[in-house]
């Protein structure tokens, strides 16, 4: 059994303020001195970076390495993983909030409660804190929070905060109403000009993007939320949530477990690392454009074996020194475009290491960069495609199957994935795809060529480990004394 304290902070619907309230709660428990685990229901990567940043000025991480914001998604990692995920991240920590998604009861769509705000709470056996936007209400907000907290008796609504209250008289009323719910209000925030991050064409512009303007932001929402919030009595809350009966996720445990039926990548597997100890380097992108990723990727890359080294396509010329292998996730190439492209000589490298037949793995941003061209912008050219940008949004999971094997999984290897894009790639597979979409339709998607794995479909490798293992296994032994740039 382990003991966490910890608070849901959920909502009706989108819209009412729950990463306002989230974000500040983290940053002003930060600030108190506590180590505050941030974690988001759902796939979104854009507000753990917020997450992220909020606890980073606690003193009780000095000297530490900074908290990642994790997510805790049902449906890309199973129900089952929910739990030890969240026991991993949290590990050492004072208090860990969980932002929600959508409204509490939203889930994967036609799937019931599956991967809701309110499956997680379950799961974690976790209070939830109701985000209530009372602007356009006094009385009828009882109604509201009873339905709430009546739906679903396994799921435990034990506070609400009230958000765009607009005077003393409104808060007042509200508090009257909520008096006989059962349901303890722990805080009423004014109706002021937000405090936002700027958003585009998938949502907010990521702290990668904007960190000075963020910094301040995050303060700017601990200091509303610590002037309207009970910071004790949510602490206190948080600290009645019950042990948990699962053990914290562990990298090495699953890779260690996974290299027994992961089975060998096209080519045959090499040794993860050389005679001499020395571990294959891994490039993993990051910087401004390629800001999505999920922590226990390169986690699992390190337990596999590799070196994992970030680097910043927008920045620098050259892959990291020795690089054996190539992961390059999502974000933001399509308003980035002309910076990649005047990367040639880092563009030139990343198509001599995929001409090498090293692993590469790329998702949604990363396939656009492997492209042709983005938007009439010269790319790497690894892929026979072009990519452009879009009116139409894409987004959902999504349930797939791959196709044949590739430095990721073996043919045949079923997996559950999300989509997010305003871009298009034409053709949208090649002769050897990624996957084959099977749920909610049916269609080929991506492309497999010689190392290179590229699709628009984000997976969680927490949900499958092997394509760690399978991904060092491809990646060619270090060379004894090789300290050069990439290959």
């Amino acid at each position: 059994m382990v003991s966490v304290a910890r608070l849901v902070i959920a909502a009706p619907a989108s819209g009412s303020g729950k990463t306002t309230v989230a974000t500040g709660l983290m940053a002003a428990f930060a600030e108190r001195g506590l180590d505050v685990s941030p974690h988001k229901v759902g796939p979104d990567y854009i507000d753990p970076g917020y997450h992220a940043l909020a606890v980073s000025s606690s003193p009780a991480r000095s000297g530490r390495a900074p908290r990642p914001g994790r997510n805790l998604d049902a449906f890309l990692c199973g129900p089952e993983r929910v739990a030890p995920l969240f026991l991993h991240g949290a590990a050492g920590s004072d208090l860990a909030v969980v932002e929600g998604v959508m409204g509490l009861y939203d889930g994967a769509a036609g799937q019931g409660e599956l991967a809701s705000t309110a499956h997680v709470a379950k799961l974690l056996r976790a209070p939830v804190v109701l985000v209530v936007d009372a602007s356009s209400q006094s009385r009828s907000v009882a109604a509201l929070v009873h339905g709430f907290a009546s739906w679903d008796p396994e799921v435990r609504v034990a506070g609400v905060i009230l958000n765009k209250v607009g005077s003393d008289r409104h808060e007042e009323l509200l508090r009257e109403a909520l008096d006989g719910s059962g349901v303890p209000v722990f805080g009423a925030l004014r109706r002021v000009r937000a405090v936002r991050a700027p958003s585009r064409h998938l949502g907010l512009v990521p702290v990668a993007e904007r960190r000075a303007e963020a910094v301040g932001s995050v303060a700017a929402l601990a200091e509303r939320v610590r002037a309207g919030c009970d910071l004790e009595g949510l602490l206190a809350l948080a600290r009645s949530a019950p042990p948990l009966p699962d053990q914290p996720w562990d990298p090495e445990r699953e890779t260690a477990s996974a290299r027994g039926g992961a089975g060998p990548a096209p080519g045959g597997a090499r040794p993860a690392v050389a005679p001499g100890g020395a571990r294959p380097v891994v490039a993993l992108a990051g910087g401004a454009a390629f800001t999505f990723s999920y922590a226990e990727q390169a986690e699992l890359l390190t337990a596999a074996g590799a070196e994992v080294v970030p680097f910043d396509p927008l920045r620098e010329e050259r892959l990291p020194p020795g690089t054996a292998g190539l992961v390059i996730g999502g974000g933001f190439p399509e308003v980035y475009a002309p910076e990649l492209s005047a990367n040639g000589p880092l563009r030139a490298e990343v198509a001599g290491l995929a001409a090498a037949g090293a692993p590469i793995a790329a998702e949604c941003a990363g396939l656009l960069y492997l492209a042709r061209s983005l938007d009439g912008e010269p790319m790497c050219g690894v892929l026979p495609a072009e990519a452009r940008m879009s009116e139409r949004l894409t987004l959902g999971y999504r349930e797939a199957v791959a196709v044949g094997d590739s430095p990721l999984a073996a043919a045949g290897t079923r997996v559950r994935g999300h989509e997010f894009h305003r871009t298009v790639v034409e053709p949208g597979a090649g002769p050897e795809p990624a996957w084959g979409l099977v749920r909610p339709e049916r269609r080929a998607e991506g492309f497999v060529r010689g190392g290179v794995h590229a699709s628009y479909l984000h997976v969680h490798w927490a949900a499958m480990p092997e394509a760690a293992v399978r991904f060092i296994g491809a990646c060619a032994p270090p060379r004894s004394g090789s300290g050069g740039g990439g290959r």
